[in-house]
């Protein structure tokens, strides 16, 4: 069902609801979260939307695959209370978090290119002599064995830490990376998933779909973006202020408004 926005029309939360595959209480919670702007009421209470309610839901339902849910709330939240900067902010910070999490799987990439093979040897290293080939301190292998970046057997008669090669393979990457500046909370699925894969080789199709959940978020971001953006263009005066809408295009002429924006329900 397509409206013209000029045309003031009126739709029922089912036409909104319908439109998207959504639940009439959805939209009703929507509405209350500051999600969509504040419906009028009919003289027997039943609340009214109008296509610019229909932007709304369209833009936050755009919104919601590339920065989540939380913050796509938060987003609409600031739009509909005119506190636009605070949700331009917002998308900011989610592009900043996407360039990291391409940082990370980059840096990624690049520690276990550096790895060699885990040789095929007998017996194993201990505590100190690891760490020292790592330059770092006992205390830190065995913070990382608490945060099971490493996991070394005991030595049934000393009870001494023994790491394998595997061992010390991981123990190499989750160095590389917090080197990198990584945080254990994120080194240690990573190491996980080396280990579960029994080396560095089978993680390719890992990498890959990492690259692939980037770069679709960053396509959702664009999405976002341009439902977003109708929606500012579009949105009425506020009440006793100008309108929120975008500057006219350039070459429009006092007299000469520009296209009727429509919106698609």
């Amino acid at each position: 069902m397509t409206r013209n926005l000029q045309d003031g029309g009126r739709l029922r939360p089912v036409d909104l609801a319908r439109a998207h595959g959504l639940s009439t209480q959805a939209i009703r919670n929507y509405e209350a979260a500051g999600i969509l702007p504040g419906a009028e009421r009919t003289l027997h209470g039943y609340r009214t939307y109008t296509p610019w309610h229909a932007q709304a839901l369209r833009a936050f339902l755009a919104l919601v695959p590339g920065h989540g849910h939380q913050t796509a709330t938060a987003i609409m939240q600031a739009i509909n209370r005119d506190a636009t900067e605070d949700a331009l902010r917002l998308i900011d910070e989610s592009h900043a978090q996407l360039l990291d999490d391409r940082r990370t799987i980059q840096a990624v990439e690049a520690a276990l290119r550096d790895l060699n093979p885990v040789p095929q040897e007998r017996g194993g290293t201990f505590v100190g002599p690891l760490a020292r080939r790592l330059g770092i301190r006992a205390a830190t292998l065995r913070k990382w064995e608490r945060a099971g970046l490493v996991q070394p057997r005991r030595d049934p008669q000393t009870g001494y830490r023994v790491y394998s090669a595997a061992d010390v393979r991981d123990a190499l990457l989750a160095h590389q990376l917090r080197r990198g500046g990584y945080p254990l909370e994120q080194i240690a699925p990573l190491i996980v998933q080396v280990r579960s894969a029994g080396g560095v080789a089978p993680l390719a199709s890992t990498l890959r779909d990492w690259h692939a959940r980037l770069s679709a978020r960053s396509r959702a971001m664009l999405t976002g973006a341009a439902a977003l953006d109708a929606y500012l263009d579009c949105r009425p005066a506020p009440p006793g202020g100008r309108p929120s809408a975008a500057p006219a295009p350039p070459g429009a002429r006092a007299g000469h408004p520009g296209r009727r924006t429509q919106v698609t329900v």
